[in-house]
Order: C-alpha cells, then structure tokens, then sequence
C-alpha cells in the first residue's frame, strides 16, 4: 500500500480518547474538592484498578446472575471519570510523580484484563478468544507507552482504544444484564475486537514513528 493511502486511512482512526477534555472540564469541580481535602492522584489511580479487579472478580464467579452484569456499564463510567481524575489531580495540582506514570499504565492494563475476563465464561464466547483480545489490548497499551521511548508522544490513537474498549464492554455488561440473550453470530466481536486491536497497536507505532 502506498504511504500516502496508509497514511490516509491511519488517520481517519477516531477515538473516544479524543473527547476526555470536555469530560475533564465537567469533573474538574470534583478534582478540586478531593485535591483540597488531601486526596491524592496515586491514591485514586489505585482505587480504581483494586475496585475493578473487584468487579471482574466477582463477574466471574460460577453463582453469579446475569443481572450482576449491569455494574459494568456504571463502573466503567465511574472507572472512567476516576481516569480523568486522577489525571486532573496529577498535572493541575501539582502531584505528577514517576511512581504515578508507572501506576496509571500499569493499573490501566490490569483493569482491562480484569473487566475483560468474566467473557470468557460466557456463551457463545470463548475463552481463548477473551484471552487473545486481553493479549492485544495490553500490546497496544505497550504500543502507545513505547512512544515517549523513541522521542514521540504517549499515543492514544485508535481505532480501539481504551475509551472505545469500555464501551463495547459496558454495552456488552448492559445486554447481559438486562436479561436479552446474546445471538451466536457475537460469537465474532472478540475476533473482530482482537483484530481492531492489532490495527491499533500498528497505528501508535505507526503515528508515533510520523511524529518523529
């Protein structure tokens, strides 16, 4: 493929990450009242990843019902807005730290992997193919971290990031929960998902080397 084509198509890949600075400016109160009663932005960032295991635990106990599965879609906004937070907290207040930036890619990942795995105990998925799709979302995240590494940027760049990863699961988390049976064609979204990882990964490394 030409570079100008593959360029092209790189850069139409939109991701949800491109709209966490308006969230930002909804949750800026908040970061102000926590920073002001001496809530710090590690403090958060491991609240967030210790609360999701939690959940991903608990989805993936053999008695759960599938009404437990709607504590997806709200955890993951919380998880979300917790994300921005932490972040507020970290550049506006003066608590950037190096032990930070190792906790939120690390926490990030593990948080993932914990609310990706309950699928793989449900029908019509399979394991290996939630264990496949974990594998190329933490690729991906390493993908973005390695940027700064070569001399470019963090990259966020999609088409699956991890804002749009959420969405997926909490829309998934929202069906199940609500009690609709899940087709067999779904079967496909987990390769689809693990697919649109590998482009993703591919596309950081990609824009990271343009940066450049």
């Amino acid at each position: 493929m030409p570079d100008t084509t593959l360029s092209t198509c790189l850069n139409s890949a939109m991701t949800l990450y491109e709209l966490k600075p308006r969230f930002q400016n909804l949750l800026r109160p908040i970061a102000t009242r926590l920073a002001g009663i001496g809530v710090t932005a590690n403090q958060v960032t491991l609240a967030a990843a210790i609360l999701s295991v939690a959940v991903g635990a608990l989805l993936c106990l053999p008695e759960r019902g599938p009404t437990l599965f709607l504590a997806l879609p709200v955890w993951l906004f919380v998880r979300m807005a917790l994300n921005a937070i932490d972040g507020m907290l970290a550049r506006e207040f003066g608590q950037k730290s190096k032990l930070g930036g190792y906790l939120n890619e690390l926490c990030d990942v593990v948080s993932d992997a914990a609310l990706l795995l309950p699928f793989a105990f449900v029908a019509p998925f399979t394991a290996w193919t939630v264990f496949l799709v974990i594998f190329l979302a933490v690729l991906s995240e390493y993908a973005g971290v390695m940027g700064p590494l070569v001399g470019a940027s963090r990259r966020y760049d999609g088409p699956l990031g991890k804002s749009d990863r959420a969405l997926v699961i909490g829309a998934l988390g929202a069906w199940i929960g609500l009690g609709l049976s899940l087709p067999s064609w779904i079967f496909w979204l987990m390769p689809a998902m693990a697919t649109l990882l590998a482009a993703t990964a591919v596309n950081r490394v990609y824009r990271g080397l343009r940066e450049l």
